[in-house]
């Protein structure tokens, strides 16, 4: 179970390093170009939103790999969509990507956990 938890920790410290850093590094900077389809500020406030969804299902998925009574298989599909990200991630971005390490981490856990 200690597993579960570990992969959990990451999954949360994920979701709100994601939330922070990426509207510090990204969305924030990305949103002021107000060129194209950034002129529009419904799209502006789609793309933001959409950012932070992603972080908040982060730490949905973290919830749910602690969950009492959740069957194994769910969550080792969970652990398998985290290391498939962090691999995805270290592939496409050639290691530059900071998130890589604890996306895999996460998911290693979750597989190790429900094993």
């Amino acid at each position: 179970m200690i597993w579960l938890y570990v992969s959990a920790a990451l999954m949360i410290a994920t979701g709100i390093t994601h939330s922070i850093l990426g509207e510090a590094k990204l969305i924030g900077p990305l949103l002021r170009a107000r060129e194209g389809v950034l002129a529009s500020g419904f799209a502006r406030t789609i793309i933001r939103y959409a950012w932070h969804v992603t972080s908040a299902l982060m730490v949905a998925t973290a919830i749910t790999v602690v969950w009492r009574g959740v069957p194994a298989a769910l969550i080792q599909a969970i652990g398998a969509i985290w290391l498939a990200l962090g691999v995805v991630s270290l592939v496409a971005t050639r290691g530059k990507h900071v998130g890589w390490p604890v996306l895999s981490a996460a998911g290693i856990c979750a597989l190790v956990g429900a094993a």
